[in-house]
């Protein structure tokens, strides 16, 4: 995600001339297919299509290839001692690479798609391949099914023969490579404090668009967030819009502030919901929240991350953060495993062994004083 922003930022320049794609990636391999490099005016280039094995001899080259149009060259990274040029540092793979001339309808219209699902709309992208003399063509489909752009000479049958395989992530056989450009992870972390700072830089250097949110406006401001995409100063979920596939982190460290975004978080769509906070204040959160909605424990524990971050070990807000960026890494790529969850065993038993008064507050203790 990052690297399409800095390909976009490059493009939107001016000077590109040839874009690289990994199409396909046999054995072990840096990148994986749908990663792109860009390559501009005086060899300057964005993105990557390895670890950096390549990225040199592909920008002193591509220019040249692409002179008579688009081309797919094979490079292999396995370790070979005796090679004329060992691309590869024992990265031990195969890759196959996409390159196409800039000023092409076919590249401007991947560029425009790429740009696009940084916004948030998702597009599909089937491109048939160049080969046998025959030039490269290519599809974007939009999210909702429709076509936005098409080259010339391809019609509605070239698109049905490939309708049946555009769910799949990144796909590419012999002739037609398709990917899908997913739009950013959203991440919202609802509290402004001082531990809320790395958490928004590290989830923005991965690209993801974040949004941070507290009720109190001396905390909501933009100069204390800059790698975040919106600071507002609501204490209100409904207004953040929180969808299906977004993340939220709940750390204002005020348990009412937290008990009622996390009532609210509950009653609507979010696909992840950490909680920040001791095993058994977290409990006392949730065992509320449930009573609150009328649900049971054991359906929202289910859905809320707590204590919330992957048990990597540290101490402070920078270790914490990357606990939480790594669990909702791993939540977003279907690869989660064991993650720390309460149970609504664990809930009962927290809150008889430590009592339900004990996180209730009059009053924050970052809210400013009346």
């Amino acid at each position: 995600m990052v690297d399409r922003r800095r390909i976009v930022r490059l493009w939107n320049a001016g000077g590109a001339q040839a874009l690289v794609t990994l199409v396909r990636a046999e054995g072990s391999s840096y990148r994986r297919p749908g990663a792109h490099l860009l390559i501009g005016a005086g060899s300057e280039c964005v993105g990557s299509i390895s670890g950096g094995c390549l990225e040199a001899e592909v920008v002193r080259r591509a220019v040249w290839m692409v002179r008579a149009g688009a081309v797919v060259e094979r490079y292999s990274t396995l370790f070979d001692d005796t090679a004329e040029i060992p691309f590869g540092l024992g990265c031990g793979g195969v890759v196959d690479l996409l390159l196409e001339p800039a000023e092409t309808a076919e590249c401007r219209a991947l560029v425009a798609a790429m740009e696009a699902s940084l916004g948030g709309s998702e597009a599909r992208v089937v491109t048939w391949l160049s080969a046998s003399g025959r030039p490269l063509r290519r599809a974007v489909i939009g999210a909702d099914g429709s076509v936005i752009f098409r080259s010339e000479g391809l019609d509605t049958g070239d698109l049905d023969a490939v309708a049946a395989r555009l769910m799949a992530p990144v796909e590419c056989d012999l002739e037609v490579y398709i990917e899908v450009l997913a739009a950013p992870q959203r991440l919202f972390v609802l509290g402004a404090g001082e531990d809320a700072k790395p958490l928004a830089t590290m989830a923005s250097l991965l690209g993801w668009r974040v949004t941070v949110a507290d009720g109190r406006a001396q905390l909501a401001r933009a100069e204390r967030f800059a790698e975040a995409e919106r600071v507002l100063a609501t204490a209100s979920v409904a207004d953040l819009e929180v969808r299906a596939k977004d993340a939220v982190v709940v750390m204002t460290h005020s348990y009412e502030q937290d008990r009622a975004h996390l009532a609210e978080l509950l009653a609507g769509a979010a696909g992840y919901i950490g909680l920040l906070g001791a095993a058994h204040r977290s409990s006392l959160l949730i065992g509320e929240a449930a009573a609150q909605l009328g649900r049971s424990v054991a359906e929202c524990c289910a859905r809320v991350w707590a204590p919330v971050g992957m048990d990597l070990g540290g101490d402070g807000a920078e270790a914490i953060a990357l606990a939480v960026v790594a669990e909702v890494q791993a939540w977003r790529q279907g690869k989660l495993g064991a993650s720390r969850r309460l149970s609504a065993e664990d809930v009962a038993r927290q809150i008889e062994k430590g009592g339900a008064s004990r996180y209730l507050q009059t009053q924050c203790a970052m809210e400013a004083p009346e």
